[in-house]
Parts: C-alpha cells; structure tokens; sequence
C-alpha cells in the first residue's frame, strides 16, 4: 500500500549515505546502530525482543503490518528497538487477532519509523560496509541530520544489558503441563530474556524465577535451581565481567544452558575472545551444523558479537555456522553444561531446535 499521503521522511547513515521515504510511527527523530534482519514475518516479535535495544531495525521482507498486532506475540513489555524501516508498510491488516495496525501500534509505544525505503539497497550497504550507526528523521534536512548524528553516541561502549533485565526477581507465570509437586526450579539469569523461553519451560513443568543479571552465583544457588539458564540480550558481551564471573561460579554446580548472549557469557567463562560481526547473523534462514552428528539445523539468529574457539578447560565447540564458521554452540565434556549461539525458542520461527529444551529439561530432572 503506497503511503504517498504522509509527510517525508529519510533515514541518514553515519558515513552520509541517505535513504528518502515517508513518516511512520510516532513523528520526530531517533538514533541508533542501523541492522537488518532476514524474516519474512514476526515483526512484532522482533520489535519488542530485548536483543534489539539501541538499533534500529530494517526488515528486508517487503510487506510489513499485513497481520496487525496483539497482545500475545510481544516478546517483552515495550517496544525495544530504537526506530523501524520498512519498504511497504499496509494499513488494512487481516488477522481475527489483531487489535491495532502496526502504524498505531508504534505511535503508542513511541517508536519512530521509516516506510517507502528501498530496503534492498539499504541491506546491501550495509553488508559492503558494515552496520552503521543512524538516524531517522521526520523534520530536518538531510545535511541537518547528519550533522546531529555525529554528535549522538556511539551503540559500542554501552552497557544495554542493564536497561532491559529485570530490577528485581520475580516468579513467571505462565501454562504449566506437569504434575502438581513436580516442577524442577529453573532460574534464568536475566539479560534480557524473551517471554517465549519462560512459556517453554513452564510448558516442560518447571517452576520459573527470573533473576537481575547483576545476581551472584551464590545469590542464584541459594534459591536451590536444579539448573540456570543463561538468557539472551543486547550488547557486548565484554562489558559483562560481573555475568561471567557468575558463570564461573555456576559451573559444576547446577546444569546450565546458554542461549545467544548467554552462549557468549559461557564462552568467555572458559577464555574465549570476542568479536563484531560485520553486519550481524540476524533472521531465521542461518545453517548450523553439529559437529557430532553432522546434521544441520535452519536456526533462528540475533546478534551482532560472536566467540572464538580459543577455550580453557573442559569445554569445546559442538557446533559451527556454515556460512562463516563462527562457534554456534558449546558443550562441556565432563559437566551439564551447554550453550546455542542461535534461538531455539524463536517465535516465529524454525523450530528445528526447540528439542534442545528437552535435553537441558533430561540434566535438570536428573539433578532435581
């Protein structure tokens, strides 16, 4: 649906690159590091999933908004990213769920967006060079808004993990399928959790608790877990010493399993470095293949760092990308301890790997 009758807009990259469109979302300007993902549909779920905190988000599907939104395909509270782009946003969705457009539903969150780009250059920018950082803006020129971009913040350096774990612990409630006096008490270190990982666990029989991600190992084994998961979320993981150590701490202790940022806590616990992808894995089309059974799965990913192979200890890589051959999965040797790169909770999204729930479920019910 052509958008001609809104007001224009442009998005300006941080090397002065300009992208022109029209206004969507809520009217003024917003900031953040540019990336794009993949998916042809969730994206309302990508919208309010944590790990997109400080960006700004391109979907390089072309449709957007055909379903509307609900209450129920939030990932979080709020909307997390920092501004939308879409090629074609519709106005006329068509779901028996849907309660508001997805042009309301950012003015009501307060998002700031972009319709009408030519995503496709856009994705291929951004690929050439690289993520960069960007500004949406309903109200100024392009010259204007480049000029006020180079004086924003930069996306690195900037602990986001703080701004979207949970302040205080708090008990998630959600279906349960087990047995009454038979729920394993999980604990997912918060670091910025998707809700979908909590219903999968619940769904399993645990019972839930959700704790800050500045709480200690021994702060996290005095509520007696029969295992911790290490959740997603944004940012470097350089910048979480205090997580790390409390992996550290965990370990041999209780089964753990990691997930995206998580995986990378858990590999920095054992000596791995980090590096910045170039453009990031994000989308639900990326090849994981197992390095013990040979098989390869079609995950779900979100993320911009990645882990080497440079490990201490009893742990190695069980799993690589195909396309580029970063770590996708660790797996200790002697202890139930182990870690996906990618999202085996994605929703929407393959679910080629949800099983691996099952078998951080076998290590919890075993300890329990």
């Amino acid at each position: 649906m052509l958008l001609n009758h809104r007001p224009p807009a442009r998005l300006v990259l941080s090397d002065g690159r300009v992208f022109q469109g029209v206004a969507i979302g809520a009217p003024g300007r917003t900031t953040g590091e540019v990336v794009f993902t993949t998916s042809m549909m969730g994206y309302q779920e990508a919208l309010t999933d944590p790990s997109f905190r400080g960006q700004i988000l391109t979907m390089t599907y072309p449709i957007q908004g055909n379903y509307g939104t609900s209450v129920g395909a939030s990932e979080s509270g709020e909307l997390q990213v920092r501004g939308f782009v879409v090629r074609e946003l519709t106005d006329l969705p068509s779901h028996w769920q849907s309660s508001a457009t997805l042009d309301d539903y950012l003015k009501q969150q307060d998002v700031t967006g972009i319709a009408e780009v030519d995503t496709r250059a856009l994705t291929r920018h951004l690929r050439s060079r690289g993520v960069l950082m960007g500004t949406v803006t309903h109200d100024e020129t392009a010259d204007e808004a480049l000029a006020r971009l180079e004086r924003e913040p930069s996306y690195e350096g900037r602990n986001y993990v703080a701004e979207v774990s949970t302040p205080e612990s708090y008990e998630f409630d959600g279906n349960f399928d087990g047995q009454n006096g038979d729920q394993p008490h999980v604990v997912v270190l918060d670091l910025g959790v998707k809700r979908n990982i909590m219903r999968i666990l619940r769904h399993h029989g645990c019972e839930v608790t959700a704790v800050p991600h500045t709480t200690s190992a021994e702060d996290i084994l005095a509520l007696n877990p029969a295992g911790v998961l290490l959740s997603p979320g944004p940012g470097d993981p350089r910048l979480l010493d205090n997580v790390v150590i409390a992996a550290r701490g965990l370990i041999g202790r209780t089964p753990m399993m990691g997930i995206c940022l998580g995986h990378q806590v858990v590999g920095r616990a054992f000596g791995a470095g980090v590096h910045k992808l170039k453009f990031g894995h994000r989308g639900a089309n990326h090849p994981v293949r197992d390095e013990r059974s040979g098989k390869v799965f079609i995950t779900s990913q979100n993320h911009g760092y990645a882990i080497d192979d440079q490990l201490d200890g009893d742990i190695r890589v069980s799993q690589l990308h195909l396309n580029d051959d970063t770590v996708e999965g660790l797996e200790h040797t002697k202890e139930p301890v182990f870690t996906i790169q990618y999202h085996a909770e994605a929703s929407p999204g393959p679910n080629d790997t949800e099983f691996l729930f099952q078998r951080f479920m076998a290590a919890v019910r075993r300890d329990d």
